[in-house]
């Protein structure tokens, strides 16, 4: 089982939701970076659990201990490692686990592929626990960035069949700051009162929903993605769909097959001296290549697979037919807490394409 990404900012991923730690190994960091510890601890606990009754009751701090590549708060250029040690975990809850297959979980698949020596403890190194020491990295990543001028924010779009608004053509510093400084951000500021309904509704009827992040990249300047193989809709693809629960991953307009080509072409027009388009149905990308505007994604999330009603499944150990009421503490819906987990993917990619 291979955990390491990246061509130029290098990730090693470590850990299982329910063992002693969890963590992440970070080179090519460039050296005397002043890490924003206050910022990174506000998007950790935009991803925490035990936040309130839309996420699951599990208590965990994500308290970052940096055990190398730091000194004095400042980057030293050597690799950076970060755990998150777990403290809240209930691993009895999983004790059937080995024989019974959980529907929608990486249970039955991760069973033929190891043999069943895989950790189902909270579902091991297939948890979004994971995300925990990613979302670190993206912090991180995201603070290089802005050096840069480079900002990333992203909105719940949707959950189940509540819609929020899209992002508008023109996507502005404040705009993106403003998202990422909200616990559940959306752009209509009333919609997220229905999505809780709907998450609640589901949570009382012991079953969950999903839905969709829209994440937005400005001020990429044109000229960064290569065509076919390293294309900017291909590299960050991976990163995004390594993401538990993730099922899809839309550049653009979502509804782009469904244009004209005069109503899919984004018309190019010069506003001082900088070329931009009345239109961004692309997304920002074209030809796998940044074009300057804003880089737009949509990311769908599926309903969480935990839920507590009674589902059919098989008994790999008797082979025979059976029954299973998953146990545990788990999330009705992980999109509100998927969202700060996604901007730091888009981070983690955009920052390895830059070089």
């Amino acid at each position: 089982m291979s955990a390491n990404w990246g061509s130029h900012i290098e990730l090693s991923l470590f850990g299982e939701s329910h063992g002693e730690a969890i963590g992440i190994v970070i080179g090519n960091l460039p050296a005397g970076i002043r890490l924003d510890m206050e910022q990174i601890r506000w998007y950790m606990k935009r991803r925490a659990p035990g936040q309130n009754k839309m996420s699951t009751p599990r208590q965990e701090k994500d308290e970052v201990h940096i055990v190398s590549g730091l000194v004095d708060g400042v980057t030293t250029g050597a690799p950076l490692c970060a755990m998150i040690y777990n403290q809240n975990q209930h691993s009895k809850d999983y004790s059937e686990l080995k024989a019974c297959m959980r529907p929608g979980h990486s249970d039955y698949p991760a069973y033929m592929k190891y043999h069943g020596f895989n950790d189902v403890r909270g579902g091991g190194h297939f948890s979004g626990r994971l995300t925990a020491p990613l979302v670190f990295a993206g912090s991180i990543a995201r603070q290089i960035l802005k050096e840069k001028g480079i900002i990333v924010g992203a909105h719940i779009q949707s959950i189940h069949h509540i819609q929020d608004q899209p992002f508008p053509v023109d996507i502005d510093e404040t705009l993106l700051e403003q998202l990422s400084s909200k616990m559940y951000p959306t752009l209509d500021e009333d919609v997220f009162l229905q999505m809780q309904e709907v998450i609640e509704s589901a949570r009382l009827q012991q079953d969950s929903v999903g839905g969709i992040v829209e994440c937005a990249i400005i001020n990429v300047p044109a000229g960064i993605g290569n065509p076919f193989f390293d294309s900017i809709e291909s590299h960050l693809s991976p990163l995004l769909f390594s993401i538990p629960a993730v099922k899809s991953v839309s550049f653009g307009q979502r509804n782009i097959t469904e244009m004209y080509g005069h109503e899919a072409n984004d018309a190019y027009y010069y506003q001082e001296g900088q070329v931009k388009t009345k239109t961004n149905h692309n997304g920002g990308v074209t030809g796998g290549i940044t074009n300057g505007m804003p880089i737009v994604f949509q990311v769908g999330i599926k309903p969480t697979p935990s839920i507590s009603q009674i589902q059919e499944t098989v008994n790999v150990q008797t082979q025979t037919n059976t029954q299973i009421q998953v146990k545990g503490r788990h999330d009705p819906c992980i999109v509100p807490r998927a969202v700060v987990v996604v901007e730091s993917m888009a981070a983690l990619g955009i920052l390895d394409m830059l070089g």
